[in-house]
C-alpha cells in the first residue's frame, strides 16, 4: 500500500496561517521601513511622502554616520571574538563533565537568560562603578593595576558587558554540536596513540565547526543590534547604530533618516550571514569530493 502526499490545498491550510503571520510581522514592516527611507522630513512639515535620495546621500556622505557604523562593527567584532575564545573551550569542558556537574554548569549559564538584559547590564554598572567599583578594587588588590581604570562610558566596558550578555548563546550552540559527536570516535583515536591536541584539531573541531559558526553569527548579529547594553554602559557619547536609530525616531523625529540607518544595519548583517553560509557550503562541497 503506497502513501500519497497530501493535496496541495490541504498543505496550504497548514502553512497558510504561519505564512500570513510571517508576512504581517516581518516582511511588511521591512518593506514599509525601506520605503520610508525615500521620504522627506522637515522640522515644520514632518514626514513628507515622496521619493528622494536625500536621506541616503546624507548618511553615506557624512563621516559622523560612518563613524557610528564603524563603531558598531568594531564593538560587535571584539565582543564576538571574546565570546568565541571563552565560550568554545567552556562548552567543550562542560561536555567532559559528569551529568550532575554538566547540568549544574549549563543551568548557571542559561540562568542569566531568564533575567532581563537591562537588569544584567545594570549589574555591570555596579561592578564597574568608577574607582570604587568591585572590578577596579579586585584588580588593584591582585596587583594587576595601580590606578583605577575607567570602564563606564568607554568602549572597553561596553565590549565586556556585551560579551557577558551574549556568552550563553555561544555555549549553547557549541554544546548542541558536541552532543552529536560519537564518543567512540574520539576513544578510537586516543587508543591508536593520537595526542589530545591532534584529536581536538582533527576530530572534534571539524565536527563542532557548524555549531561554532552558528554561535558566532548569532552573537555577532545580537551584538550589532543590541540596544540596552551600549546605551547604559556606553552612554550618550559612544553611539552605535541602534542608539542612533532610537534618537532619530524618538528625539529628532526624523524617521526617514533613522530608517536609512536601520536598513544599512540590516543589509550589513544579511551580507555577513550570506557570505558565511556560502563559505560553509563551499567547504561542504569540497569535503564531499
Amino acid at each position: 500500500m503506497t502513501r500519497t502526499m497530501p493535496h496541495g490545498g490541504l498543505g496550504w491550510v497548514w502553512i497558510g496561517p504561519a505564512t500570513l503571520l510571517f508576512l504581517g510581522v516581518m516582511i511588511v514592516p521591512l518593506i514599509m521601513t525601506f520605503l520610508l527611507t525615500f521620504y522627506s522630513w522637515s522640522s515644520t512639515a514632518g514626514i513628507v511622502v515622496g521619493f528622494s535620495w536625500a536621506n541616503w546621500a546624507e548618511v553615506l556622505g557624512d563621516p559622523y554616520f560612518f563613524t557610528v557604523l564603524w563603531r558598531t562593527l568594531h564593538y560587535s567584532t571584539l565582543a564576538t571574538l571574546i565570546v568565541l575564545v571563552v565560550g568554545v573551550p567552556e562548552a567543550i569542558i562542560i561536555a567532559r563533565m559528569s551529568k550532575r556537574w554538566r547540568g549544574f554548569c549549563l543551568l548557571a549559564i542559561v540562568g542569566p537568560l531568564l533575567v532581563s538584559v537591562v537588569a544584567r547590564t545594570l549589574g555591570w554598572t555596579l561592578l564597574f562603578g568608577g574607582a570604587n567599583g568591585l572590578v577596579n578594587q579586585l584588580l588593584m588588590q591582585l596587583g594587576l593595576i595601580r590606578y583605577p581604570l575607567p570602564f563606564m562610558f568607554t568602549s572597553t566596558g561596553t565590549i565586556i558587558a556585551l560579551a557577558h550578555v551574549l556568552m550563553p548563546m555561544m555555549v549553547l550552540s557549541v554544546s548542541a554540536s558536541i552532543q552529536k559527536i560519537n564518543p567512540q570516535i574520539e576513544n578510537a583515536a586516543r587508543s591508536l596513540g593520537a595526542p589530545y591536541h591532534v584529536v581536538m584539531r582533527r576530530i572534534i573541531l571539524p565536527q563542532i565547526l557548524p555549531g561554532i559558526l552558528s554561535g558566532t553569527l548569532i552573537v555577532f548579529a545580537m551584538a550589532a543590534s543590541s540596544f540596552a547594553t551600549p546605551a547604559i554602559i556606553g552612554g550618550r557619547r559612544l553611539k552605535v547604530a541602534t542608539t542612533l536609530i532610537y534618537d532619530e525616531f524618538t528625539n529628532t523625529l526624523n524617521w526617514p533618516l533613522g530608517a536609512v540607518i536601520a536598513v544599512l544595519l540590516l543589509v550589513g548583517l544579511l551580507a555577513i550571514f550570506v557570505g558565511c553560509n556560502a563559505l560553509m557550503a563551499r567547504r561542504d562541497q569540497g569535503g564531499a569530493r
